[in-house]
This record gives C-alpha cells, structure tokens and sequence, in this order.
C-alpha cells in the first residue's frame, strides 16, 4: 500500500471504518470509530479507500491538561 493522504477514508477488514490522521514511507496511523487510533507499517496494510482524501483535511484537536494548580 502507498503513503496514504491526511483525512482519507478506509475500510480495514478488521477494525471498520476510518480515518488516516498520519501516513509515511513507514507507519500509517489511522483512527477507527469503533476501535480507536491504530498505527500500522504502511508497506504492510491492506485496506480499501473509500473516496478522495479531503482537500483541506481536518485536524484533531489536542487535548489540554486541567491545570491542578491551588492558590
């Protein structure tokens, strides 16, 4: 499998439906919706693309810490 765009649409056979959020020569991380973010050597996946990557694709936002500071 080649690198994967940002925001593509898979299909795995095991995991479902999702979303490439990262992808290079070497890992593709992807975030299924019903099994959470999983990274896979891209050389090595097999997935079926559903659809065109996004042209500006989403980014997911980081979480911020609580800050547990006391006055």
């Amino acid at each position: 499998m080649q690198v994967l765009s940002t925001g593509q649409q898979i299909k795995h056979q095991q995991y479902g439906l999702g979303i490439v959020t990262e992808s290079d020569a070497e890992r593709t991380a992807i975030e299924f919706h019903d099994h959470g973010r999983k990274l896979f050597v891209t050389s090595l996946m097999s997935a079926e693309l559903i659809g065109d990557a996004p042209i500006n694709p989403v980014r997911a936002k980081r979480r911020t810490r609580k800050s547990t500071r006391r006055s």
